[in-house]
């Protein structure tokens, strides 16, 4: 993402530039905009459980290459949501993208979600001790780079090869059949981590004032990745 955020820099001033009101006011509206993002994918996520068929087809699309063709389609709505984010200072379309990208995490989360709550023993409560991990998780490594300003701008790269190498990990259990195990979901939740050092990096020293809400997207699709494999940790536990 960073270079698509330095090549479509809109007018506004450099967070960096700007003085330590207007970066904490723009702070609050990037992590405003992340909650609000988590409050819409429970709506979402309830509106998509009240429909049968929604459950049983995504039920039905966990399997082989099927679960392939679902994960290739967020994928897509993942580079439009952030690419049509950056390129425009409209705000309705931004929002618009953060809408899509949201419905695209509420409806990939659905299997996962109904199994936890409906299959394992732990019920329902499972998804709020996983929940309550990951906003630590992402609380703690957020302040981190805020408090100290750190670049982590560097982890670019390995990021990059590591979400291709799980990528490539996740092809081949879906054609193979194989099952990653515990310990890759623990590999990514590391990835999920640097990603989120990664964003919040970019928050403090590479964004603009007026770019909140492709922030505001960037951030939230890291706190829902480290969300996914620690809800898929405490569920090889039960």
């Amino acid at each position: 993402m960073d270079n698509r955020i330095e090549n479509s820099m809109p007018s506004g001033a450099i967070l960096s530039r700007l003085s330590t009101e207007d970066q904490v006011a723009f702070y609050k509206k990037t992590y405003s905009h992340v909650a609000g993002g988590v409050l819409v994918f429970i709506l979402f996520e309830y509106l998509l459980f009240q429909s049968e068929a929604i459950v049983e087809f995504t039920l039905s699309m966990t399997q082989g290459y099927l679960w392939l063709v679902m994960l290739g389609g967020f994928m897509l709505i993942t580079n439009f949501a952030e690419s049509t984010a950056l390129r425009t200072t409209d705000k309705n379309k931004q929002y618009l993208a953060y809408g899509v990208y949201i419905l695209a995490e509420a409806f990939i989360f659905v299997p996962m979600i109904y199994i936890a709550a409906f299959y394992l023993e732990a019920g329902a409560g499972i998804l709020q001790q996983a929940a309550i991990v990951t906003l630590a998780l992402f609380t703690g490594l957020s302040a981190v780079v805020l408090i100290t300003k750190k670049d982590f701008s560097f982890l670019k790269t390995g990021l990059t090869i590591g979400f291709f190498i799980a990528l490539g990990l996740v092809i081949a259990g879906s054609i193979f059949g194989f099952n990653m195990g515990l310990w890759f979901s623990v590999g990514m939740c590391l990835l999920a981590g640097g990603s989120i050092l990664y964003q919040t990096s970019n928050l403090v020293h590479k964004y603009s004032q007026d770019q909140y809400i492709p922030a505001a997207i960037g951030l939230f699709a890291s706190l829902m990745l480290l969300f996914w494999y620690i809800l898929r940790i405490f569920m090889s536990r039960d």
